[in-house]
């Protein structure tokens, strides 16, 4: 017991500060992931329900790709392609070559996953919206942006937290996968540290605690903006 609690200490006999720094980056990950695929999923769900084809075609294959491949594909894709596609860019044009940062690669690759499934919860709470809601706001003579922003928005956000809330929960989970690309997040640590140990079931163990806690404080957050966002709802 006193072994295990060393190896769990902080300072140079433990692996505590190691693993806490990996923790960092797991919910730094987390926390860049999130609006940037909000934002691409909620422009995604406009694009498929554009009356434009060319949009509505292009966003159908989007969310079509990236909900069909494997999450670590998409992200060896995007790490190994895009640092191909960028180093060749910098070669003509400035003649030198750059290494694609880890974090960048992992935050654009889950990005593009969350979008992707961000877009049908949005979807979803789009046809949630009673049609109207838009008349009635073309009948007061607002425009389709403040339409949007003032009457549509603040109902679809609410229809649409339950979705995406969940989609929070497995993006927590998913950063793990950052790991395999050199990120030192807490699955990576968390495997160097029983690597060099030759205690595995103790560090692995350790990062199935961490994950879940990390779940649990989301949970206990997300339930809390769902009450703030439902308050003053009248309840049948």
């Amino acid at each position: 017991m006193t072994d295990y609690l060393t190896l769990l200490s902080f300072g140079s006999e433990g692996w505590g500060d190691e693993i806490a720094n990996g923790v960092l980056v797991t919910v730094a990950l987390g926390l860049s992931t999130l609006p940037f695929g909000l934002l691409l999923g909620f422009f995604l769900s406009l694009g498929i329900n554009s009356k434009e084809p060319t949009i509505q075609i292009s966003s159908k294959i989007f969310t079509t790709i990236f909900r069909g491949l494997p999450e670590l594909l998409t992200l060896f894709i995007v790490y190994y392609g895009g640092q191909i596609l960028i180093n060749m860019l910098f070669q003509k044009l400035f003649g030198m070559t750059v290494e694609v940062n880890s974090f960048i690669a992992g935050m654009i690759a889950l990005s593009f996953v969350f979008s992707s499934y961000a877009s049908e919860v949005f979807l979803s709470a789009f046809k949630g919206i009673n049609q109207g809601q838009y008349e009635g706001a073309q009948a007061l003579g607002l425009p389709r942006s403040k339409t949007m922003r003032l009457v549509i928005l603040p109902q679809l956000i609410k229809l649409a937290l339950p979705g995406l809330s969940n989609l929070w929960l497995v993006l927590l989970k998913e950063t793990s996968l950052v790991s395999v690309i050199g990120l030192v997040d807490t699955m990576r640590m968390t495997g160097v540290a029983a690597r060099n140990t030759k205690e595995a079931f103790l560090f692995f163990t350790l990062a199935c605690v961490i994950y879940l806690v990390l779940t649990f404080i989301s949970s206990i957050g997300l339930e809390k903006i769902e009450k703030r966002v439902n308050r003053g709802e009248v309840r049948s």
